[in-house]
C-alpha cells in the first residue's frame, strides 16, 4: 500500500495554489456540497489511490473518500476507482494535484506490468533504478512494486555498485572490487558494471558477487551469461543500459538467462495514466 507523505502533499497543494483557487471561488458557492467519482479512462494497473485520497483530505478534512479499487489492481477504461463527497470547492481545488499523483504513479505501475509480462517463463526479474523524480522516489518505487516489479537500491547507502567512473578512479576493476571489499560491510554484495566480455572475465577473477552487463547487445549478453554460468554459477547477473520497454526486446534479454533487468524507463519515461474526476 502506498504510504502518503503529508509534507509532499502539502507542498504539491501549495505549488498549485489550491487554497487560492480563484476560478472555483468565483463560480461555486461557499457552502455547496457535491458528490464525485474518480474514473479510469484506460486499461492498466492502478497505483497512487491512497495518496490521491489523502490529497483531498489534506486540503479539506470534510471530504470523505471511498476507494472502490486497491493499489495494484488491474482496471479497464470506465472503471470507477473511488467515490468522493464533500464541499464542492475543495473537491475542485484538490482535483489536479490528486489526479497528478494517481496518473503518474499508475503510469509507472502499468508500464512495469507490461514489462514483467515479457519475462514470464524466465528467471529474470524487472527492477527499477535511481532514475526517479526528485522527491518522489519512495512513491515511484512503490508503484513499480504495484506493477509486479522489484526495487534496486533506494539510495547510494543501500549497496555497492561499482560503475565505469568508479573503475577509472580506482585504477581498474580488480582495484575497485578489492577496495570495496576492504571498506564495505561484510553483508553487502559487490556489484560491478561491465561493458565487454573481457571486463566480465576481470570481474570474475576479482570475485564480484554481481555483474551488471551494461549496454550489451543480446548476442554478447548471451555469451556473458554462458561464461559466468560455467565459471561462477553463484554470481548474479543484471542486464541494463538502453534496453527500454519494448516487450520483444525485453523477452530476448530475459531469454539470455540474466537474473535481473534494470530499467530506468519505468520511472523516468512512463506515460501518464488517464484518470478523471467527474461530478455527479
Amino acid at each position: 500500500m502506498l504510504k502518503p507523505s503529508e509534507e509532499l502533499i502539502k507542498r504539491a497543494l501549495l505549488e498549485d495554489g489550491a487554497d487560492a483557487d480563484i476560478t472555483t471561488r468565483s463560480t461555486v458557492a461557499e457552502g455547496q456540497q457535491a458528490e464525485a467519482s474518480i474514473v479510469s479512462r484506460q486499461e492498466g494497473v492502478i497505483a497512487g489511490l491512497e495518496i490521491a485520497a489523502e490529497t483531498f483530505r489534506t486540503l479539506d478534512e470534510r471530504i470523505s473518500v471511498e476507494l472502490l479499487q486497491r493499489d495494484g489492481a488491474r482496471v479497464k477504461g470506465g472503471d470507477v476507482l473511488a467515490l468522493l463527497q464533500g464541499p464542492a470547492r475543495s473537491l475542485l481545488s484538490a482535483e489536479r494535484v490528486a489526479l497528478n499523483f494517481l496518473g503518474h504513479l499508475s503510469g509507472i505501475a502499468s508500464v512495469t506490468a507490461r514489462c514483467v509480462s515479457a519475462t514470464i517463463g524466465t528467471p529474470a526479474r524487472i527492477i527499477d533504478t535511481r532514475k526517479t523524480t526528485p522527491g518522489l522516489r519512495h512513491l515511484e518505487k512503490e508503484a513499480v512494486r504495484m506493477g509486479g516489479g522489484y526495487n534496486h537500491r533506494f539510495g547510494l547507502q543501500d549497496g555497492v555498485l561499482i560503475k565505469d567512473n568508479h573503475i577509472k578512479a580506482a585504477g581498474g576493476i580488480e582495484q575497485a572490487i578489492s577496495a570495496a571489499r576492504r571498506q564495505a560491510p561484510h553483508l553487502f554484495k559487490i556489484e560491478v558494471e561491465c561493458e565487454s566480455l573481457s571486463e566480465v572475465q576481470e570481474a570474475l577473477a576479482a570475485r564480484a558477487d554481481v555483474i551488471l552487463l551494461d549496454n550489451m547487445d543480446v548476442k554478447t549478453m548471451r555469451s556473458a551469461v554462458e561464461l559466468v554460468r560455467q565459471r561462477a554459477p553463484q554470481v548474479l547477473l543484471e542486464a541494463s543500459g538502453n534496453i527500454g520497454t519494448d516487450v520483444n526486446r525485453l523477452a530476448a534479454v530475459a531469454a539470455t538467462g540474466v537474473d535481473f533487468i534494470s530499467l530506468g524507463a519505468l520511472t523516468h519515461s512512463a506515460p501518464n495514466f488517464d484518470v478523471s474526476l467527474e461530478f455527479a
